[in-house]
């Protein structure tokens, strides 16, 4: 985690501007603080949403954050404060559909200081208003009552003014701080900036408007600011220029930056910053001018300059995939240090998490470039999904999401071929996990059911970006890809269409291309507006196939069914499609076994479902694994793995076919077969960690990945990585899972390489194996060991170096030191993340009970208001929660009783991530009971096996330097 700072403002030397202004501000302060309450009313409203019958097409806002200015806080006069006020004017021009004598719109804590001006523009007259009143309830609606009525098809413009409160947290517009090193005076000064985060409903506390995402218009923005600081906005800069020519001492060294007018956009895209950051320009894009801001010594160290040439080369890739160029001349792309969300998709002015958009070539691995890559793709891909084509109301934001996440990894495959498959495979398990559950949600849910601002936030999920991406591929696999791209393509033609109409748009390119698929839209609704996903079953004896909701912890029976495209394949024929369009069972000629032939179904993995099979089916499938493993495609060799161990978690298959779809690996040296099974028998190690069960779980995974490791060992003993990308999440999972199963020459190699950077001070372990490799040196040392990554930890410059050593801390095997490094989580909290502090330690086997008993012993001090250990972690202790309790609950009865007892006692069971976690608990609870004996059995059969105890055939891979 980076070294994040929160220190007293009265720290900052801050800019003294004259008493009248302080005076003023103050007045402001006391206004928020006595009169904004006494201009709400709670008048209970028919509807969350705005009437139809006024329509916006543009703003001119004008707003200053009044950063670095002081006002007295103590009577005495002897304490100082920033301020965290800003003021502004907004001119909304809108049309008026249907004649109204009211004016809805949403404002959010601002404070309006003149009356409402309103004009028939036609007409230059000013309409009289006889009241404003302010709802305090989840609505946010200002209502603005007039005496004489608006009428139909006239134009109006609304004036206001207004003065806001900048929040601490990153939502509406808010204040950060973060430290600038002085190098000639030897000390940390402290910087402020005010940014903005918007979606989904907070544009309402940065000024009055019309909140609603089809309610489109086009900006226009001025941001008055201190001479020395830059001003960002969605438009590119139009002008600059000092305030009152920069003679009035009452003002103060004040500046205006204007804006061209943005694209007609929502209001939830509206951003503007004000910082003393830098910039350096991309040179991967000749069109558009591209400009990465930073701190000045993340920009002067070079840290911007992978992120800043990936995004010209995305945004060009975009502009040929779309058929559509970007439509302004710039976009800035600016790393905030303290934003909470890691991207944000702001048109032209792309804000993102500093920490995960840097990248040093010393400390950062291959692997985080692939990281950045993927984000920035992301939100680049809403500049054409969700910014110009954007959903009608937050119920359908899957379609932003969900094309964002399926675009970037296309985007992905353009930059890194080898990579296209794991990201996808990536999204697909993320989807699964959490859609198998009762509590999960329709990808579309009814707009009636989604209407506060906290129903649209539980939307962004793994449901919406995952599932949304993984039923995208399945689309474009059924429809043909190059069908599909071109129906996307199509769309961008018709600009300024509601999200939803993209699907009939695809559906037609279907027809017209003659691609046989004439039911696209028929196909997803049944993807779209039902809860989870199917398993299907094959019965390669009959050819029967039927159809039902996957869950993992219940057995009864759903009306759901879904129109499924599969993909089928045998040991004799190529892959075919069939459709499955009916819940019951129906004969497929195509699924019977002839002399004994094995069938694949979801050939590649393109649909969103899991497969079973009758019994024969899958021991010739596993024997087809062990014999040649290679005439089942390599997707589908993770797909069987996959599979069979959810189907066993849901008592839909013998625990023991899933561990036998493992018996293969022994010679596999394939990255993506090995992540599934890694992944799964991660499952089993939570599960079994306290039982007799899993010191033979441990044996079984030592002989098995140990052809795996050998494989590698030529670059892990060079201390290098191989070319290929997926060869180097290969060698990853070798080191790991050799490592954490205490092969002794993997323990063997990270002790000693750790050892050489003590003694040497000299860090020679290559950037993608340092996180792994800290983590196995610290558990296989002591308190030396210890010390001495802490001692790294207090002295990196890097936040990801500094990211893995904190991690590594958690590993060690010393219960003393894991209390030890609690502890400093609350004495040390500015300097560190005390909720990833608890959940590393709760990672960790031997942990799992300290940190349980360190969240409920220092419950209040954590969650203190005010609390630095709470500045760190939030408002939401749900995930806290969740955190600490993860391992100690899963298998243990009496542990899920203390959860429950703790989480009703701090009122928080009625939170949807409690929940979530319980059932998931509950069900993981049943599964131990019954499976915990079979499971022991089966390995220690395994383990007693003679050819499970013979030395396998050495084969590495050719060692390069990379």
């Amino acid at each position: 985690m980076p070294k994040q700072s929160f220190i007293s403002r009265t720290a900052v030397v801050l800019v003294v501007l004259t008493v009248f202004i302080i005076a003023g501000i103050i007045t402001v302060v006391i206004l928020f603080n006595n009169d904004l309450s006494h201009l709400r009313t709670t008048k209970v409203l028919p509807s969350m949403r705005l009437p139809k019958n006024l329509l916006p097409h543009s703003y001119k806002v004008v707003l200053q954050p009044h950063l670095y200015t002081q006002v007295m806080e103590e009577e005495n006069g002897t304490s100082v404060n920033q301020t965290l006020q800003f003021n502004g004017i907004s001119v909304v021009n809108f049309h008026c559909v249907e004649k109204t004598q009211t004016i809805y719109l949403h404002s959010k804590d601002l404070l309006i200081t003149k009356i409402p001006v309103v004009k028939n523009q036609r007409r230059k007259v000013s309409l009289k208003v006889s009241q404003t009143v302010f709802h305090n309830d989840p609505s946010d609606f200002m209502e603005i009552y007039l005496e004489e009525p608006l009428e139909t098809g006239e134009d109006y413009s609304l004036r206001l003014e207004f003065w806001g409160q900048m929040s601490e947290a990153s939502a509406g517009l808010y204040v950060s701080a973060y430290h600038e090193r002085d190098e000639e005076e030897n000390v940390d000064t402290v910087r402020y900036l005010a940014a903005t985060h918007l979606e989904p409903t907070m544009a309402r506390a940065v000024f009055p408007c019309f909140d609603e995402p089809d309610m489109k218009a086009v900006f226009n923005v001025t941001i008055i600011h201190r001479n020395d600081m830059v001003a960002l906005a969605n438009g590119p800069i139009k002008g600059e220029r000092a305030a009152f020519n920069g003679k009035d001492a009452d003002i103060g060294d004040w500046s205006y930056t204007s804006f061209y007018p943005t694209p007609k956009m929502s209001t939830y895209l509206f951003a503007f910053t004000v910082s003393e950051f830098t910039s350096i320009r991309s040179t991967t894009h000749d069109d558009v001018k591209i400009y990465t801001f930073a701190r000045p010594e993340v920009t002067s160290g070079g840290l911007t300059r992978y992120a800043a040439d990936v995004a010209g080369r995305i945004l060009k890739f975009f502009e040929g995939y779309f058929g559509v160029n970007y439509k302004q001349g710039t976009l800035k792309q600016i790393l905030l240090p303290d934003l909470d969300v890691i991207g944000m998709e702001n048109w032209g002015l792309i804000t993102y998490k500093e920490e995960v958009l840097l990248y040093d070539e010393k400390v950062s691995s291959q692997l985080d470039k692939n990281v950045i890559v993927v984000l920035i793709a992301h939100e680049m891909a809403h500049q054409w999904f969700g910014n110009l084509v954007t959903m009608k109301w937050w119920n359908q934001i899957w379609l932003n999401e969900g094309f964002a996440t399926y675009m970037s990894i296309i985007a992905v495959d353009h930059v890194e071929p080898t990579f296209k498959m794991i990201f996808f495979l990536n999204e697909l398990r993320s989807a699964f996990e959490q859609d198998a559950l009762p509590s999960s949600h329709p990808l579309n849910p009814p707009e009636a059911e989604i209407q506060s601002a906290v129903d649209i936030n539980h939307l962004f999920d793994k449901i919406t970006y995952s599932k949304g991406a993984s039923v995208l591929r399945m689309l474009a696999d059924y429809m043909g890809e190059n069908v599909f791209h071109e129906g996307v393509k199509v769309s961008f033609l018709i600009f300024d269409f509601p999200a939803f109409v993209i699907i009939t748009l695809l559906s037609s390119q279907a027809v017209k291309k003659d691609s046989g698929h004439t039911d696209v839209a028929t196909l997803m609704e049944s993807w779209t507006n039902q809860t989870g996903f199917p398993v299907i079953t094959i019965n390669t004896s009959t050819g029967e196939i039927y159809q039902k909701r996957f869950l993992f912890n219940d057995s009864s029976e759903s009306d759901v069914w879904w129109q499924i495209p599969i993909r089928v394949m045998s040991s004799r024929a190529d892959a075919s499609l069939i459709k499955l369009t009916s819940k019951s069972p129906v004969k497929k000629n195509e699924l019977i076994s002839k002399n004994g032939e094995w069938i694949l179904a979801n050939v590649n993995r393109t649909g969103y479902y899991r497969v079973n099979y009758d019994p024969e089916n899958w021991k010739r499938l596993l024997t087809q694994l062990e014999t040649d493993r290679n005439l089942i495609p390599l997707v589908n060799r993770g797909q069987l793995i996959d599979d069979a161990f959810n189907l066993a978690r849901a008592n839909l298959v013998n625990v023991t076919l899933a561990l036998d779809s493992t018996r293969f690996l022994r010679k596999e040296t394939e990255y993506i077969p090995w992540e599934a099974a890694t992944r799964n028998l991660q499952y089993f190690v939570l599960m079994f960690q306290h039982t007799e069960a899993f010191g033979p779980l441990q044996t079984y995974l030592r002989n098995q990945v140990e052809h795996l490791y050998d494989f590698y060992s030529n670059f892990t003993d060079d201390y290098a990585v191989p070319h290929e990308q997926a060869s180097q999440y290969g060698q990853l999972t070798a080191v790991e899972v050799a490592c954490s199963n205490r092969l002794p020459r993997c323990l063997k190699m990270a002790s000693k390489v750790f050892g050489e950077w003590m003694s040497s001070n000299t860090n020679c372990i290559h950037p993608n194996l340092r996180s792994i490799i800290y983590c196995h040196a610290v558990a296989a040392g002591g308190e030396k060991e210890w010390e001495f990554a802490w001692e790294k930890v207090q002295t990196t410059n890097s936040s990801t170096e500094e990211e893995e050593l904190l991690k590594a801390l958690s590993c060690t095997t010393k219960v003393w030191l894991l209390s030890r490094y609690l502890e400093y989580s609350l004495e040390k909290a500015n300097e560190l993340d005390v909720a990833y502090v608890v959940g590393a330690v709760a990672g960790n086997v031997l942990g799992n009970p300290l940190a349980w008993n360190f969240v409920r012993q220092h419950w209040k001090n954590i969650m203190a208001p005010g609390s630095d250990a709470r500045s760190r972690f939030g408002e939401d202790a749900n995930a806290f929660l969740h955190a600490a309790s993860v391992g100690v609950i899963l298998c243990v009865i009496s542990a899920l009783v203390q959860l429950e007892s703790f989480a009703a006692e701090q009122k928080l069971l009625s939170t949807k991530i409690v929940t979530q976690f319980i059932e998931q608990a509950q069900a993981n609870i049943r599964w131990v009971d019954k499976h915990m004996y079979t499971v022991r059995d089966w390995f220690e059969r395994q383990n007693s096996s003679p050819s499970y105890n013979s030395n396998s055939k050495k084969r590495s891979l050719k060692t390069t330097n990379y």
